[in-house]
């Protein structure tokens, strides 16, 4: 049985871990939610490179149709070269487009499969799916052949909780939620991405940016791939930790605050309360 114990790359928290490898012994796929830029996409990437196995992705769009996972029959091309008296028309397999999970199903050895943003497509997606994944396999009407999986993908999930997700599909799944990372989890993730950064530097970084997250009234609160590219920033800059707050102690506008605060609302919303600090000093 598979195990993962997290990588070098990925900061996995004991509970995370216990969830994946939940899902691995149920053989059901691991459904994630979380916060947009808490790691959800990056785990199953992580997963399939610490168990040495290949890494099959699905992006959803508001578009995607869950048949397109499979195979989708491509028609028009088929057309053109009727017309065309190409020879390849005589064969319909020459123009079935195999899937994700197709390409899961008939792989040598176990994949790990990501359908990421389940949420984004119509509501009747998710239900769509739900044979193919139980069954692990599917029949192709253009070729009346079977696809039967020769070994069951690790199946990973993510969600943004733009949708509600139907009760069947739920059932059917193992559930985690990656809760926001505190503080000292923070500083594990900084560590691998900026291993040589200033002590006293992620400090007052880590200072201003979850004091921004605790602001009440935030449209958008900085993730933690935010706070990744905004200390990317500072250090390219040589930006100093003193500049960060004033002499005072007071908070004050963070330089290159466009890396955490995305919309101007959020922007005013934060120069007022500034304004307000000041004035009771």
């Amino acid at each position: 049985m598979m195990r993962f114990e997290g990588s070098n790359d990925y900061v996995a928290t004991p509970d995370l871990m216990l969830a994946v490898n939940a899902s691995i012994r149920l053989q059901r796929p691991l459904l994630i939610k979380g916060e947009p830029g808490t790691g959800k996409t990056m785990l199953a990437e992580q997963v399939a490179s610490a168990l040495g196995l290949p890494l099959l992705q699905w992006h959803v769009k508001s578009t995607t149709k869950a048949q397109q996972g499979l195979y989708e029959y491509d028609a028009v091309s088929r057309l053109r070269d009727s017309q065309l008296g190409d020879d390849r028309v005589r064969n319909i397999g020459n123009y079935i487009v195999q899937g994700v999970l197709w390409q899961a199903f008939t792989a040598e050895q176990p994949t790990v499969v990501l359908i990421d943003e389940v949420d984004k497509a119509d509501i009747e997606f998710p239900n769509d799916l739900l044979r193919e994944l139980d069954r692990m396999e599917f029949h192709v009407y253009e070729t009346r052949q079977t696809i039967v999986a020769r070994h069951r993908p690790i199946v990973f999930i993510t969600s943004n909780n733009e949708k509600e997700l139907p009760d069947a599909f739920l059932r059917r799944c193992f559930f985690h939620y990656i809760r926001f990372p505190d503080r000292d989890t923070m500083q594990r993730i900084v560590d691998v991405h900026f291993p040589d950064i200033r002590e006293t530097l992620l400090r007052e970084a880590l200072e201003v940016f979850f004091g921004l997250r605790d602001i009440p009234g935030l449209k958008k609160k900085p993730s933690t791939s935010e706070l990744i590219d905004w200390l990317k920033l500072l250090m390219a800059e040589d930006i100093p930790e003193d500049a960060l707050r004033s002499k005072d102690g007071k908070p004050v506008m963070p330089p290159l605050a466009g890396a955490l605060l995305k919309n101007e609302q959020d922007l005013h919303l934060y120069e007022r309360l500034l304004a307000m600090a000041r004035q009771h000093r």
